[in-house]
């Protein structure tokens, strides 16, 4: 198990994680979290609660908050790190000279970068160096769920399986039970696209479609995630997993979702900007929607569910006319 943990990102998931970590730690280890905004993160610290994206739950104080770059990173032998995904290049480009050599990070994050089209380790090997060991912890872990103890799984990916195991135990609570997985790819492109099938069930909500619609969304929706993965080289099993179907399940049914209320405000009415206004949390479908819509594309995968969300986020289709425009497709077998 690893000691000293410095999380990089003050959201729900980094602020859970810190929760999770201080209630195991020993006597003479640490955990602390970094902010990019300083300002915010003392105002955290001050107050011993995240009331932006955590409210409700009050903060260990042993959880230590450290602001400078430079003093997050000193002696650390584990980093998690808790950022968005189009967010991850400037941070770690901030943080780059700080990094220690040879020590893991931890990447919590969900998406892929527009432009580039890398899943979030890609980024972290690209900014900080190419031999760096990496592992994704993900799962259907909403953070609420996970503050008020109520039983969860999630799963670590990492090429390392004696890495993995060490992050697993140093992760694994009573009330969380980590699994290891040595499919990165698949783990972080399931991760990214389940927030866009997410969006679609919120506008299926939102509409009044039916559990009929939720049902075959669902399905239809891990098919076009599968496609993709395999196509990008994860193994199949996976995305019946945990990261795949477990998360996709979790994000597509939960009312804490971001994504699935983003989508739902949608389906009764509201503009894309009225609906992304109305929670100060970043919606990580949004960006991704449109990445992995291009990264179908270059891998020539089809994916008609991304594809109608991306029309609905971009182009300003209407959400009737895409899902008219869905179920006019021609007929074929599953």
């Amino acid at each position: 198990m690893f000691k000293n943990i410095s999380i990089i990102g003050d959201g729900a998931m980094g602020t859970i994680l810190a929760m999770l970590l201080c209630e195991k730690r020993e006597t003479s280890s640490e955990i602390r979290m970094w902010g990019y905004d300083a300002k915010q993160l003392k105002q955290i610290e001050a107050s011993g609660e995240n009331k932006k994206f955590l409210p409700g739950y009050k903060l260990p104080a042993s959880l230590m908050f450290e602001p400078d770059d430079k003093r997050i990173m000193a002696g650390a032998d584990l980093i998690v790190s808790a950022v968005p995904c189009q967010f991850m290049r400037r941070i770690w480009s901030r943080l780059k000279e700080y990094v220690p050599k040879d020590v893991p990070i931890v990447s919590v994050a969900k998406g892929i970068e527009n432009d580039t089209l890398l899943r979030p380790t890609q980024i972290l090997a690209e900014i900080l160096n190419e031999k760096l060991k990496t592992a994704v912890l993900s799962g259907p872990t909403i953070a609420d769920e996970l503050a008020r103890k109520l039983p969860a799984t999630a799963c670590i990916a990492c090429e390392d399986e004696q890495l993995a195991r060490d992050v697993q135990h140093t992760f694994s609570a009573p009330w969380l039970r980590v699994y290891t997985n040595t499919d990165i790819v698949g783990v972080e492109l399931a991760a990214a696209c389940k927030n866009i099938i997410a969006i679609a069930a919120g506008i299926v909500d939102g509409l009044g479609a039916g559990d009929n619609a939720k049902a075959a969304l669902l399905s239809r929706g891990l098919a076009e995630i599968a496609r993709l993965g395999i196509a990008c080289g994860a193994r199949p099993q996976t995305f019946a997993g945990l990261a795949g179907l477990g998360d996709l399940v979790t994000t597509c049914i939960s009312p804490k979702g971001r994504n699935r209320s983003f989508g739902e405000r949608i389906g009764r009415g509201q503009t894309v900007e009225q609906a992304q206004k109305a929670t100060e949390s970043v919606i990580e479908g949004i960006a991704t929607c449109e990445s992995v819509a291009a990264l179908g594309r270059r891998y020539n995968v089809e994916m008609p569910i991304t594809q109608a969300v991306y029309e609905v986020l971009f182009e300003n289709k209407g959400v009737q006319t895409a899902i008219a425009d869905l179920m006019k497709r021609s007929l074929k077998a599953e």
